[in-house]
């Protein structure tokens, strides 16, 4: 598939990696010399603004994979994809936020360590690899980019690096926050136009009702209670979401972190109206679609003009390059400080340097899993699935003095619930048809309840 673009719709694409850029680049010359506390978190000085700016845009980067989802399954996106988001997002906010800044780590592994012990700390990294793969980011820019200049993934690797990943080399974390802001504003105003432009073309809810699938009204969207049920599950991926814990631990106060979430919640449901809506319209509109993951760019290409498309195309853009942004630095400082650092340093490098060189392998390592499973919502399902089973328990409890696992025992709740996961999601026959994040869940809540047990002297 190609779609067509003028020279101004070019134009625009490229002021807006070039405004990429001097912004990432900005923040370097505001670096100031705090150590990691400064490179990994920006000397914990977020505002509230800027708070639910970099919190909003960073965690809505799979804007293709919610088209695609939107275009094969309706208002069920919403259901699965964005409600439970919601409620786990308030209670991670009461809940959770304030202990995370009182706790003054660094790190979501550092705070494993805090509450068990080392090895708690690089099994729980290793997972967080997972959750923080920039793998669904990569597919969809190179998705985005391939029918409008026709570039291969590896130009698309070298594209990323250059424009999005070189300027965290030497911001760090104040580069990945600046360029969130631009994004945020972007994002919206960019998609924006879509909706809006196909109300006017083919009117409202009358033209939806009439083209579209009567299963993509309805709120299931033809789905099993154990298909929705599964996705709710996953959303308790909030609860262990490695961004929700990098802005907490980077905002200046408790008061910045719990409404910082609380003040996102309605930008995420706007967002989310905004994507869903226009999913419709690309289905009601083009219902022979071959390809669900461009209904957004197809939808465009079909009605909207020059300069509309562009700016659209930057909407795109800056929705994922937000996430991407993140989710790379994320990942370098998971992979490059709390595992190669503090388990078998590369002799030379500094704890900083340990990091710089974990962006080059998360871009590598990201552009293999996309190969390999080329559909956003899969990526998300299958590494969220592996992840949050085994993260959930440990996580979660470890606030609680009471509540908290033995420390030699959260090794074997985190690779009960993972591994148990990652071996279902392989079996030819599910037993009871049951979706892999259930026997992972069911395994570490066995595994966190016996040590709960052992803890007490009853067994």
């Amino acid at each position: 598939m190609k779609f067509e673009l003028s020279r101004l719709d070019y134009g625009i694409i490229l002021l807006y990696f070039v405004a990429n850029m001097v912004v990432g680049f900005s923040a370097i010359r505001r670096k100031k010399s705090g150590g990691m506390a400064d490179f990994l978190l920006g000397g914990r000085q977020l505002t509230l603004p800027i708070f639910v700016a970099t919190l909003v845009s960073t965690w809505y980067g799979g804007v293709l994979g919610v088209g695609e989802y939107s275009y094969r399954y309706g208002i069920l996106n919403w259901v699965v994809l964005g409600l439970p988001y919601y409620v786990f997002a308030l209670l991670y906010a009461w809940f959770l936020a304030p202990r995370i800044v009182s706790s003054g780590v660094l790190t979501l592994p550092d705070l494993l360590g805090k509450f068990y012990d080392r090895k708690a700390s690089g099994v729980g990294a290793i997972l967080l690899l997972l959750l923080v793969s920039p793998a669904p980011y990569l597919l969809m820019l190179w998705v985005l980019l391939k029918p409008i200049i026709g570039i291969p993934m590896w130009l698309s690797m070298f594209l990323v690096i250059v424009c999005s990943v070189a300027y965290l080399f030497q911001g760090g974390f104040r580069s990945d926050v600046r360029t969130d802001v631009l994004d945020f504003i972007l994002m919206y105003s960019g998609l924006a136009v879509l909706p809006v432009a196909a109300y006017f073309q083919w009117g409202g809810f009358g033209f939806l009702k009439e083209n579209l699938p009567a299963l993509h009204l309805s709120w299931d969207g033809g789905q099993t209670w154990g298909y929705i049920g599964s996705w709710w599950f996953l959303a308790l991926w909030t609860l262990v979401e490695p961004t929700f814990y990098q802005r907490c631990l980077a905002a200046k106060d408790i008061r910045v972190a719990r409404w910082g979430i609380v003040c996102s919640i309605p930008f995420w449901f706007l967002f989310d109206a905004i994507t869903m809506v226009a999913g419709l319209y690309a289905r009601a509109a083009l219902p022979d679609l071959s390809d669900p993951i461009l209904s957004y760019p197809a939808l465009a290409d079909k009605i909207l003009p020059s300069v509309w498309k562009g700016f659209f195309y930057v909407g795109m853009l800056a929705t994922i390059f937000s996430s991407l942004n993140s989710l790379a630095f994320l990942s370098a400082s998971t992979l490059g400080r709390d595992l190669v650092w503090r388990f078998m340093p590369i002799r030379g490098l500094s704890e900083e340097g340990h990091v710089k060189w974990g962006l080059f392998v998360s871009i590598v390592a990201g552009t293999l899993i996309a190969l390999w499973l080329p559909s956003v919502v899969d990526i998300w399902y299958t590494l969220a699935t592996v992840a949050v089973a085994g993260l959930l328990f440990p996580l979660c409890m470890g606030y609680s003095q009471k509540w908290k696992p033995r420390p030699q025992d959260s090794f074997w709740i985190m690779l009960g619930g993972s591994g148990t996961s990652l071996v279902w999601m392989f079996l030819p026959y599910k037993p009871l048809g049951l979706e892999p994040i259930y026997p992972g869940l069911m395994v570490a809540l066995f595994a966190y309840g016996y040590s709960l047990v052992r803890s007490r002297g009853l067994a």
